[in-house]
């Protein structure tokens, strides 16, 4: 199955930079304009500089974004800015972390590279779609730089958690890196080097797949960044560092991953649905579904944790195994928390779906609500961007209001969603389905800037 193998990590170097914060950053396909700027002016070797965001404005394209890019790349080498580890390792990568809620949790994982399989191989398996304008811009800037700058987060099968023990017992007692993010979470990082234990960890991985949780982008970009070097050098070898990609890896079973919901806005023009419906008339259009229980007796800020701290007593106490989420009206500041009356398959809109997908509240709200009840087609969603993501409920109930205000010919309906359960996702990959856009937030992110993966074509790649 899957096939990984040790490396020679490029790094920043702690003897140049006093504080390793300013220069790592989240992954650069959730930094929008602001914190990019932010970014940038925080230190002169912040990480924005390489792995630079998405492009400004659709069809910006110009050559100079991405030898800006690689101008620092070298710069940054030629000053010893960058250093690269003289071992090839595996790199044990913690995370002490606090959710909303209060409740700490530990996340183990490793940062090594994986063997590049096509998807219809099995071997690595994706659970999201992907677009080819994002894979382009990913593309240029690897060929550019000759480097890979963010590891692609991915999942395995261990439930007796053999190759994290392996890792453990094989570092020192001292991190390399220990890094806090902007909610405060401890990102710690160990060098693994010694080759028994390097061998016993490709000897335990030998027969797991890979699931990408988040990078799905990434992997493809590595994918078409293979095939071009065969066109420009012929047949790679197999150990050749092209037809590897630098990945996160986290067992699926430990008890400090996390998947976090994300919320959906939904803003439905008027000319969908002449007049935008009130409340009550969207409760009727609802109700031929779901069970509608309104949450009363409290502020607009009150109205989110109290249908969140609902939805999430019901599952937790088992109370209720339909798919339920909430509603936000922002117009009339009422909320309502859903329950489908029926189970998904007995549902004309929803029956065609596979029933691994049935069960996903994403799916329902997507075929159910928003294109069936709501009449909102695909299309138009994507093209109007009418819906928006939110992994925070209070950016997006601020964002509902301010929107609210400021427009009279759409509505906006903010629902609360349940998180996706790491089984779905492993249940929807193993059956070759693809989930709706943003259904699952792993949490915490990794950061980019902790290792880079430079590839240098006469290298050698592969096992111990």
């Amino acid at each position: 199955m899957a096939i990984v193998a040790p490396f020679r990590a490029l790094r920043f170097n702690p003897l140049k930079l006093e504080h390793l914060e300013d220069v790592v950053t989240p992954p650069y396909d959730i930094i929008d304009e602001k914190n990019q700027a932010a970014f940038q002016a925080r230190n002169p070797y912040n990480m924005i500089h390489l792995d630079i965001s998405k492009s400004p404005g659709k069809g910006d394209d110009s050559a100079e974004r991405y030898n800006s890019a690689r101008n620092y790349f070298t710069k940054w080498q030629e000053e010893d800015i960058l250093i690269r580890d003289d071992e090839p390792g595996f790199y044990l990568y913690r995370i002490d972390y606090k959710l909303a809620s209060g409740l700490r949790f530990t996340r183990k994982g490793f940062i090594g590279l994986v063997k590049l399989s096509e998807f219809s191989e099995g071997i690595v398996k994706p659970h999201e779609q992907t677009f080819d304008t994002v894979t382009a811009d990913r593309l240029r800037l690897m060929d550019t730089c000759q480097a890979q700058f963010s590891q692609i987060f991915s999942l395995y099968s261990d439930p007796e958690m053999q190759i994290m023990t392996a890792l453990e017992a094989g570092c020192s007692e001292k991190p390399l890196y220990e890094v806090r993010d902007a909610d405060g979470g401890k990102h710690s990082i160990w060098p693994v080097t010694d080759k028994d234990t390097l061998a016993r960890v490709q000897e335990l991985f030998k027969d797991n797949a890979v699931y990408i949780a988040d990078g799905h982008h990434r992997y493809k970009t590595s994918l078409q960044y293979s095939q071009l070097m065969k066109e420009r050098q012929g047949e790679l070898s197999a150990q050749s560092p092209y037809n590897y990609t630098m990945m996160y890896l986290c067992p699926m079973e430990d008890p400090g991953l996390k998947v976090l919901p994300t919320h959906r806005l939904v803003t439905l023009p008027d000319d969908v649905l002449p007049g935008l419906p009130s409340m009550d008339e969207l409760a009727s259009m609802l109700s031929a579904y779901f069970h509608l229980e309104e949450i009363t007796g409290c502020s607009r800020e009150i109205f989110l944790g109290e249908v969140l701290a609902r939805m999430e007593e019901r599952i937790f106490t088992k109370q209720q195994d339909s798919i339920m989420f909430g509603l936000y009206h922002a117009d009339e500041d009422r909320c309502f928390m859903l329950t489908l009356k029926k189970k998904a398959g007995e549902i004309e809109a929803l029956a065609d779906r596979p029933t691994a997908l049935q069960g996903l509240d994403v799916v329902v709200l997507s075929d159910l609500v928003v294109k069936n009840i709501l009449g909102l087609e695909y299309e138009r969603v994507e093209h109007d961007n009418l819906v928006r993501y939110f992994a925070d409920p209070d950016e997006a109930l601020d964002v509902a209001v301010k929107e609210y205000v400021a427009s009279d010919s759409s509505l906006e309906l903010l629902f609360l969603m349940n998180n996706t359960k790491v089984s779905q996702v492993k249940r929807v990959a193993d059956e070759q389905l693809i989930m709706p856009h943003k259904a699952t937030y792993f949490y915490p992110k990794i950061l980019t800037g902790f290792l880079l993966n430079k590839l240098i074509a006469d290298e050698k790649v592969g096992p111990v």
